[in-house]
């Protein structure tokens, strides 16, 4: 990164912060008349926690929202700096520390994990679907959403290190940039996945129920 890059585009990053800072499931989740969704079932302002407390819709909105958000803050980056994927992955990391620890909310924001997705969807798509196969089949398997969560990012550095340039020679990084912004992206939200990983290790972490249609659970 150039000294001029940096006095041109310094801004990117607060920027994104910004950006990443709306907390969509809280408004959305306090428009249901649910109030503050910290306050309820997990505390996470997320799409799986809004879901849970203020239904399907409203947690199908907050993931859309949210992933949204992700892809606006790079696609910015993107236009601004002439597809710069420095700038685009500065920009992914900016959005989704805004989401995580957003000000507006004292820093108590989501995991990550929408936001990340809709990030690096245009740094790397097939990497970005491929860890959505990953999370699909562990929830499925079991039936913990968090655990997918935490599977699914922790693959996102080595899918990206595959798929972000097909047909690189083995064990030469495509770009060194994207490897170290999906890494710090992945380590966020598993991090973020503490209380989680405490739950689960306790036995008592909540489990998606797929209900047959004429049977009740």
């Amino acid at each position: 990164m150039t000294p001029e890059a940096l006095n041109s585009y310094w801004w990117i990053p607060l920027a994104a912060y910004f950006v990443g800072s709306v907390p969509f499931g809280y408004l959305i989740a306090q428009r249901a008349g649910r109030g503050d969704i910290r306050s309820a079932g997990s505390g996470n302002i997320g799409a799986t926690n809004v879901a849970r407390v203020a239904g399907i819709g409203a947690g199908a909105l907050t993931l859309l929202l949210d992933a949204g958000k992700g892809t606006l803050a790079v696609w910015a980056a993107a236009r601004l700096t002439g597809d710069s994927v420095t700038w685009m992955v500065v920009a992914a990391l900016g959005v989704m520390l805004g989401h995580i620890f957003p000000i507006w909310l004292g820093g108590r924001g989501g995991r990550g994990v929408s936001t990340g997705a809709g990030a690096f969807l245009l740094i790397s798509w097939q990497a970005v679907l491929a860890a959505m196969v990953v999370w699909i089949v562990v929830v499925v398997v079991s039936r913990y959403v968090s655990l997918a969560s935490i599977m699914a990012a922790a693959s996102l550095p080595f899918l990206t290190y595959y798929l972000y340039a097909p047909g690189h020679t083995p064990f030469l990084a495509p770009s060194r940039i994207v490897s170290i912004g999906t890494a710090l992206g992945s380590v966020m939200i598993i991090l973020k996945h503490r209380p989680n990983v405490a739950r689960l290790m306790a036995g008592t972490e909540n489990r998606v129920t797929f209900r047959k249609s004429g049977s009740a659970h």
